[in-house]
């Protein structure tokens, strides 16, 4: 049996961060929790940067976290890095992160390799997707049409017959500690400039806002600025604090911009590295998510959650929407269910009207819904713990 220990992991930057997020988690995790070596390929150092700010956007090849790094754009420029690099062999296992495309040189550098008799593993790794069909297509192969080796399709999901969602080892004992500590809430907020805020209103409802532009958003706002319960949202500087910045006549917000209607405030906060934004989500008591890696961060976070899916021209996002409604919302009474369905659908240009006073009022039930929720994911295994092991079955 092969030892199995080095992984290419190709990456384009398609949604700025849920991309390159979910890639630069996986390549951490198999860096620190499996010992392996990961060579991660990615098209766009800017959004990198942003998750991450000791990526070095000008570096054609450069080492962080334990992960090496390389940018690539183009067929050329890969043969170029392979070229100069000691070490060219594509590694054991070559992943292709949500259909990216290995490039030309790469896989004739694949071929090569399997010609001698170590071919690597080649992993397509799919979209997050709850939809009943994943499973039925998980790990199915597909032989490339003139050369000696064969594609495998990984699909993560939150069903058996999946490969899971990734979570970290240690994730929730990490969750734990920072709840139990006030001094960890307290150096969060002094990180994001908004401690005085939270001294100030300590039982004010505390909601992240991470969002693509919305057009649900006005409403959105405009209900909380009439709500009972003060409301303290925090937008990273990016989309959706640009369009809240409209709306209250600014433009070009950056950190540390702040707006108060009534008994809603809203404090435009730094883009949080990834390291740090599982705190965020866990300090706060709604967390608005859009895309995949944020998204499966809120399920880990044990809050309501509201989830902004990444819009597809044909209106298939609508199908992952309504079918993760429908493993995730029966657990609920029934007028909860129906005020996350319904909030959910209007906050993804639905034709429903926005109801966050019916939302607020379901926030207890939903909370309790996360706790059931996480066990659901916990008994399907991590991906990356699960990627490995489908990776090991295929050189037995």
């Amino acid at each position: 049996m092969r030892n199995l220990s080095s992984w290419d992991l190709f990456c384009r930057v398609v949604d700025n961060y849920g991309d390159i997020g979910v890639c630069w988690r996986l390549a951490r995790q198999l860096v620190q929790e499996h010992g392996h070596t990961v060579r991660l390929w990615v098209d766009d150092l800017r959004a990198f940067e942003r998750l991450c700010p000791a990526v070095d956007t000008a570096a054609a090849a450069q080492r962080v976290s334990g992960v090496d790094i390389r940018r690539w754009s183009d067929d050329a420029g890969v043969a170029a890095l392979l070229a100069a690099d000691a070490h060219a062999a594509p590694h054991d296992v070559v992943v292709e992160a949500f259909a990216c495309d290995i490039p030309e040189p790469m896989l004739q550098r694949m071929a090569d390799a399997a010609r001698q008799g170590r071919a690597p593993i080649w992993i397509n790794l799919e979209y997050l997707s709850a939809e009943d069909w994943v499973a039925t297509h998980h790990a199915m192969q597909s032989p490339h049409p003139r050369l000696p080796l064969v594609k495998h399709f990984f699909f993560p999901g939150m069903a058996r017959g999946t490969g899971g969602v990734l979570r970290e080892a240690q994730l929730g004992a990490q969750r734990a500690a920072f709840e139990a500590s006030p001094t960890a809430h307290r150096t969060l907020w002094h990180r994001l400039g908004v401690d005085d805020l939270m001294q100030h209103a300590p039982d004010a409802l505390r909601v992240s806002l991470f969002a693509y532009p919305n057009p649900a958003l006005p409403s959105l706002i405009a209900q909380w600025a009439a709500s009972a319960r003060p409301v303290i949202c925090l937008a990273p500087e990016g989309l959706a604090a640009a369009q809240i910045a409209e709306q209250f006549g600014a433009t070009a917000p950056a950190a540390g911009a702040r707006w108060t209607q009534g008994p809603l405030s809203v404090a435009v906060v730094p883009f949080v590295p990834q390291e740090h934004y599982d705190a965020l989500l866990w300090a706060c008591d709604v967390n608005f998510v859009r895309g995949e890696d944020s998204f499966v961060r809120a399920q880990w976070a044990l809050r309501p959650f509201v989830w902004h899916i990444y819009p597809q021209s044909d209106d298939a996002h609508l199908a992952k929407l309504d079918a993760f409604l429908a493993r995730y919302a029966p657990a609920l009474p029934q007028a909860a269910a129906d005020a996350l369905a319904t909030f959910w659908h209007a906050w993804n240009a639905q034709p429903t009207s926005l109801d966050w006073p019916a939302f607020a009022a379901a926030l207890a039930p939903l909370r309790d819904r996360a706790a059931t929720w996480e066990h659901t994911l916990l008994c399907l295994g991590d991906l990356a713990a699960n990627l490995v092991a489908f990776c090991e079955k295929q050189v037995k």
